[in-house]
């Protein structure tokens, strides 16, 4: 596979624990190194990890909650310029160790998990993340 990239992209806000928000990214993405900058309102967190080794446990959890082929769906309408992967999670769901695909700010209160992953071979890529599980 060829060199991935995962940024990740969280709004902390005044009333969140900011360990229980680092908790729900590394529970989806492993070796994630965060750094904050400040927002309108508290901070944003942003994360990145580097290779594909980051995303097993995302690929896992997947499998696990069984959705790998709506997962398949979504992440093939967020394929962007060819080379980028681009969706939202909810925080609190992937908090509790489950995936839950959300719109930008629509579904929850808190604000979503904003995830691009960069990769020159991204349909390879999502066919590993979420093999197909349908039967034609």
């Amino acid at each position: 596979m060829e060199t991935v990239t995962v940024h990740i992209n969280v709004d902390v806000n005044p009333t969140e624990d900011e360990e229980k928000v680092k908790r729900a990214i590394t529970n989806v993405f492993y070796h994630s190194v965060f750094t904050s900058e400040p927002a309108f309102q508290g901070y944003t967190l942003k994360a990145v990890a580097h290779g594909q080794e980051s995303l097993v446990n995302f690929r896992n959890l997947l499998r696990n909650d069984r959705i790998r082929d709506a997962a398949r769906k979504t992440l093939y309408r967020a394929i962007r310029d060819g080379d980028k992967i681009i969706f939202y999670i909810n925080k609190q769901v992937a908090c509790a160790g489950h995936i839950s695909f959300s719109e930008e700010n629509a579904e929850s209160p808190l604000g979503p998990i904003h995830v691009v992953i960069e990769t020159a071979a991204p349909k390879l890529l999502i066919d590993w993340l979420a093999e197909k599980t349908e039967k034609k």
